[in-house]
């Protein structure tokens, strides 16, 4: 996968950055958003960097369609990184579906030029209901970035059949205190109809914020919760 093609530190700040200023964009703060700004097109992480966060380079997108004069610079941006990493034969599912969501999201999101875009790759859904529940968790919060609105619709439905499978992995994650897959899953639940009350999925999210949001990713996952889909505090 591309978040180990470069070196792990320099790509590791180039996705803090970019995570940042995706956040502050969806909280209506900082400048205009434009991923070319950011993520620019000559700088060698920018590929790795946007094929790693996926779909979410274009959350800001999302909240407001705008055919801002960075559109076009943002549209070579994200063909750069669906070139540079297609996800190959023995790629993961992970992969796969986070390649899926970023061509889906360029064009749900992106102003002109969406009949050119690469095909979105077949993606298996049948692991959705085999996965014993501690696997499910772990690999849906790596596809929190498929949780913006319009995107993956049949990987959402699936998933809603496992909300409460999706739940116990939450809690688990708030247990051991790992923030960024927490914030990914209740990203998904967020998303998710009939969860269960009983999780406390408001204050759980806030709970994440609190301990986690130091670190760009957490904080970005948490914010779309509460941007998209209304839940955290």
């Amino acid at each position: 996968m591309a978040e180990q093609t470069q070196g792990a530190v320099p790509l590791s700040a180039a996705l803090a950055d970019a995570a940042t200023e995706v956040a502050l964009a969806l909280r209506g703060e900082g400048d205009p958003y434009a991923l070319s700004g950011i993520l620019r097109q000559e700088d060698a992480l920018t590929p790795a960097a946007v094929r790693v966060l996926g779909a979410d380079v274009l959350a800001p997108y999302a909240v407001e369609h705008r055919a801002a004069p960075f559109g076009a610079d943002d549209e070579a941006v994200v063909r750069q990184a669906l070139a540079a990493y297609p996800p190959g034969a023995d790629a993961s599912q992970v992969s796969v579906w986070t390649y899926r969501g970023l061509v889906e999201a360029a064009h749900a999101f992106l102003p002109g030029g969406a009949q050119h875009w690469p095909a979105a790759p077949d993606a298996d859904i049948e692991w959705v209901g085999l996965d014993p529940w501690p696997k499910l968790s772990h690999r849906v919060s790596q596809l929190a970035s498929l949780a913006l609105p319009k995107l993956a619709p049949g990987l959402a439905e699936q998933l809603a059949t496992r909300t409460d499978d999706l739940s116990r992995g939450f809690v688990r994650a708030v247990r051991r205190r790992d923030w960024l897959q927490a914030a990914g899953l209740g990203r998904w639940l967020a998303r998710l109809p009939e969860v269960p009350q009983t999780l406390g999925l408001d204050s759980g999210l806030a709970f994440v914020r609190q301990m986690g949001g130091a670190e760009p990713r957490v904080a970005l996952h948490v914010v779309a919760a509460k941007r998209f889909h209304g839940r955290g505090w």
